[in-house]
């Protein structure tokens, strides 16, 4: 597929133990569907030409010889096809079987990849019939007409990717086959598997697979055998995993009496761009590195398809389930514990905090309650500065008198309108000209305010800006830029709401939870300009720059997995299908990367700041970006799109 992604498969096929003749054709079934979605690669379960749980019958003539016959027919079935087919099925070798992996294309065999690691324990005894690829040198074998290579140190590279192969007890050992694989170039691991069931084992082995999929930030595609096979001791229920770099893409519901499969795709372009910024795995890379043989698949063209999996349309806000309230405790313990350090280290007395009656500022007042609370301290420290200007409006400003009153913190009101209207006279500037100098004027002369109050009182000016704003440059210079200590510099607007909202929903007190939610639902404005004839917000910042939920979408993508334009556009409009139209995305697309260039100076010179998630701006942590930097590549690649 386009833009970096390679659609996989694991598919589960319904076998007869012991008939290969059967279990090929259940094979080819599938193969035919993979085949019509735009599948690149489909992984079939351990041993399944055979079925996994022939027992003694593996030393069977008949058998084997079925089996190779089984491994012919399907290299036939796939000669007129692109897509990548492996399979399982024992192979004979130096006098033993060794349970193998066959990776087909084109009518062809391209290599067997034989278990490392034969368990024998518990209800597992296939050392009793399988060598381990540690046993036997690694070599060429005679099989299908055709001399083949034997060995588990290989990989094969498709024009979109490169993937390795490890068999079932391998993923369960200290130190699996795919550690060596990934380190050596494996974009994806494919897991032929038998995992027999027990209660509780579907939830370690789904761990299991996370956990390794993440640590070497790989694509993992496993299959394990379902129904058909010998039920005498043990269960086979059919499971499908296909994970990237640690979050499942995609799963079948498992005892199924039919044959089943999973498919998506595994963004291959995000696993590189995660591996080229992680030092850790470069590093162990070199530590590690082998000369694995390397084999190259012939060009696939699948047919076209569309992507089947979902995009997050709010990657920023915690995932939906029991963990999502867990998630939104751990970001504000994070900017509480941050400026909890800050206050100790300063020894301030008290902390300043502009109050608007808007999101930032609300979320600025509840992590310095919070923190308060923790510390000991009263809340009467913490002291709240409206500063009504030309344009606050009425519901704003009730808003930000409630909250202050409700929460118990001492509240000073101090109205920026004669200040500003001195300062507009001193410049020679007409009040009634609402342009850049009117509005920044008022931010200056709130920021003076506010650390003027510090230095009276000993306190610390606590930031209100936000990510989505530092990445727009939504922000005066040195105006609500700038502060002591920025508890929300890493909280991207679409997060800052959610936070509001989940501490809304988790305080007891009813007049405090209604002032919350009516914040939420406030129109987001910097409420520079005076407001309209009814006296409702006239400055909506998103009327100006675009909807937030749009930029952190694109602030996520370009700076977390260092996508190129045409790949962001394409993903925005699968995430917001149906309620942005494909032109206004790109409209606000090109704003954010002319913005987002544009505004770099305000971001290299940030005040501290906690980072909470997986990005930051601050040049002191995540990002580094010269300020004369051109966007001449990205606007010009946004006018193709």
């Amino acid at each position: 597929m386009n833009y970096g992604f390679v659609k996989v498969a694991a598919a589960v096929p319904s076998v007869k133990v012991g008939t290969p003749k059967y279990n090929v054709e259940q094979i080819e079934s599938q193969i035919i569907q993979a085949n019509h979605q735009g599948v690149e690669i489909i992984v079939f379960p351990e041993l399944s030409i055979t079925a996994y749980s022939c027992g003694d019958l593996f030393f069977q003539q008949l058998l084997l010889d079925e089996a190779e016959m089984g491994l012919i027919n399907l290299m036939n079935f796939t000669r007129s096809m692109n897509i990548i087919v492996v399979v399982g099925l024992p192979v004979s070798y130096r006098d033993g079987l060794m349970n193998c992996a066959a990776v087909l294309q084109k009518g062809k065999l391209l290599g067997l990849v034989p278990k490392t690691f034969i368990p024998n324990y518990k209800e597992f005894y296939e050392c009793r019939w399988f060598m381990s690829a540690t046993d036997v040198p690694e070599g060429n074998v005679l099989i299908c007409g055709q001399q083949v290579l034997l060995s588990a140190n290989q990989l094969f590279k498709t024009p979109s990717c490169t993937f390795g192969i490890e068999i079932c007890e391998d993923l369960w050992s200290p130190i699996p086959p795919s550690s060596r694989l990934a380190l050596n170039g494996a974009d994806i691991i494919l897991n032929l598997s038998a995992n027999t069931d027990s209660a509780g084992k579907y939830e370690y082995l789904q761990s299991l697979i996370c956990q390794q999929s993440a640590r070497l930030m790989a694509g993992y595609i496993y299959v394990s055998c379902g129904f058909g096979e010998s039920t005498q001791d043990v269960v086979f229920s059919g499971k499908t995993f296909i994970v990237e770099n640690g979050k499942i893409l995609q799963e079948c519901p498992r005892h199924s009496l039919e044959e089943i499969m999973s498919i998506s795709e595994i963004d291959v372009e995000y696993l590189r761009a995660e591996r080229r910024q992680n030092t850790t795995f470069s590093a162990s890379a070199t530590m590690f590195q082998e000369n694995l043989h390397i084999t190259e698949t012939a060009s696939i063209m699948p047919e076209a398809g569309e992507l089947t999996r979902s995009v997050n349309p709010h990657p920023f806000i915690p995932a939906e389930g029991k963990g999502r309230s867990k998630r939104c405790e751990e970001i504000f313990n994070i900017q509480c514990d941050g400026l909890a350090k800050r206050i100790v280290h300063t020894n301030c007395e008290t902390v300043v905090v502009g109050i608007s009656g808007g999101l930032d500022s609300t979320l600025a007042l509840l992590t310095c309650v919070r923190t308060f609370d923790r510390l000991g301290k009263s809340r009467r420290g913490i002291i709240g500065i409206t500063m009504p200007g030309f344009g606050t409006t009425d519901r704003t400003y009730t808003n930000a008198i409630n909250l202050m009153q409700q929460l118990g913190i001492t509240i000073r009101e101090i109205s920026i309108k004669e200040a500003c209207l001195q300062h507009f006279h001193d410049l020679g500037h007409d009040p009634e000209n609402h342009d850049v100098t009117y509005e920044n004027s008022q931010a200056r002369e709130r920021t003076q305010i506010l650390m003027d109050a510090a230095n009276q009182m000993n306190g610390l000016v606590v930031g209100t800006g936000d990510l989505s704003e530092l990445a727009l440059g939504w922000a005066t210079y040195n105006g609500d830029h700038m502060s002591m200590y920025g508890v929300n510099a890493s909280v991207p607007k679409t997060l800052v709401k959610y936070l509001v909202h989940w501490v809304a929903m988790n305080i007891d007190d009813e007049l405090t939870r209604n002032t919350l939610l009516d914040i939420v639902d406030t129109p987001i404005s910097p409420e520079l300009i005076p407001a309209d004839e009814d006296g409702n917000i006239k400055q909506k910042t998103e009327d100006l720059v675009g909807p937030y939920e749009l930029h952190d979408f694109f602030i996520y993508h370009t700076t977390h997995s260092g996508f190129r334009p045409r790949k962001v556009y394409m993903l925005a409009c699968r995430a917001f299908q149906g309620l942005y139209e494909e032109e206004i995305i790109k409209h606000w697309l090109t704003t954010f990367y002319r913005r987002f260039f544009a505004q770099q100076y305000k971001r290299s010179c940030l005040p501290d700041g906690p980072k909470v998630g997986s990005i930051a701006l601050s040049p002191r942590g995540d990002w580094r970006m010269p300020s004369d930097a051109s966007s001449d590549l990205w606007l010009e690649e946004c006018k193709t799109l």
